[in-house]
């Protein structure tokens, strides 16, 4: 699977009033610009559009709806391509001239794509965002667009460089890695860095035990590579779970985080908590390090693209 992580470095043009948790605005306004950007027939729903296997804004955005996949119960929905995570900083008031990173990560060969998500941040900085102030949403300047510390685009040229930044997650040398994996590894603790939302037994939950956290892993793994591949790694899977139930939990500092956002699309505001903090497991926990490294670059849980999910797994 193509993965692609790509850093956008903006300077706001006023003061901006933003929410602590930024990914549900970032994404909105991120939305508005890729559909400016690309679509074609903009007052079409993309569920009824002719172009939607050719539109870039329905494959990001509309994925279910790009990929002809029914809504019905027996089917859960496919991964969005791509996570946005927005500036960490737990602070509402950015002021005039301060600069902001958010970071993309693109799944699969949309990464191919990445001239009109250059072209798409630069119009949301014309769109603007946070609270209005004076009737008007505070602006941006793209600077400059990073991948591994390489500057892939800048505006004092406005030329994006050729490169193949992406690079490829081999779901073969995952399953050998976690095949490979000794138990040298007996405690772990897992940062999430944003929100975790996760379901086990139809609830959230506002405690993770260790396979509850590795049946999430291995869900968002496989749909990810069953959606922008040719199917999933071929893993154990009830193996997995399994052992996973022989970890302890022998620290845990977990709180429930609640913030919401509101949806065009339900014409309502939405209440999106999750688990953030840390929490530390005991137990054979080798073969699971692949996955946690895995899904620290895809995420893991509900509300990926806006960011949530986000873990770091430190040994001990």
């Amino acid at each position: 699977m193509l993965f692609g992580t790509y850093q956008f470095l903006c300077r706001l043009e006023t003061d901006a009033y933003l929410p602590l948790y930024k990914g549900s605005t970032l994404r909105g306004v991120f939305g508005h610009g890729l559909k400016r950007v690309v679509c074609a027939l903009r007052r079409q729903e993309c569920a009824t559009c002719l172009l939607k296997h050719q539109c870039l804004y329905a494959e990001v955005f509309e994925t279910r709806h790009a990929l002809d996949i029914p809504e019905n119960l027996n089917n859960s929905a496919p991964p969005h391509p791509y996570v946005l995570e927005p500036p960490l900083e737990r602070t509402g008031h950015l002021s005039e001239g301060e600069s902001f990173t958010c970071t993309l990560r693109l799944f699969g060969p949309i990464n191919e794509k990445l001239p009109y998500f250059v072209y798409a941040f630069d119009q949301m900085g014309k769109i603007g965002i946070g609270k209005k102030i004076n009737g008007r949403r505070a602006g941006f300047v793209l600077e400059q667009v990073c991948t591994d510390s390489k500057v892939l685009y800048h505006n004092k040229d406005g030329t994006l460089q050729s490169a193949n930044a992406a690079q490829r997650l081999c779901a073969q040398q995952l399953v050998r890695d976690v095949e490979a994996a000794n138990g040298a590894v007996s405690k772990l603790t897992v940062h999430l860095e944003t929100p975790l939302r996760v379901k086990f037994e139809n609830r959230l939950h506002a405690r993770l035990p260790f396979h509850v956290l590795v049946r999430a892993m291995l869900r968002r793994i496989s749909s990810l590579y069953n959606t922008y591949t040719q199917g999933e790694p071929a893993l154990d899977y009830k193996g997995l779970v399994a052992k996973a139930e022989a970890v302890d939990t022998v620290e845990n500092d977990l709180r429930w985080f609640d913030w919401r956002r509101y949806s065009n699309r339900q014409e309502q505001k939405m209440y999106m908590g999750g688990m953030v903090g840390s929490v530390t497991y005991k137990g054979a926990i080798g073969p699971y390090l692949p996955l946690i490294r895995m899904c620290e670059k895809v995420h893991v849980g509900k509300g990926t693209s806006f960011g949530l999910g986000k873990i770091k797994g430190l040994k001990i």
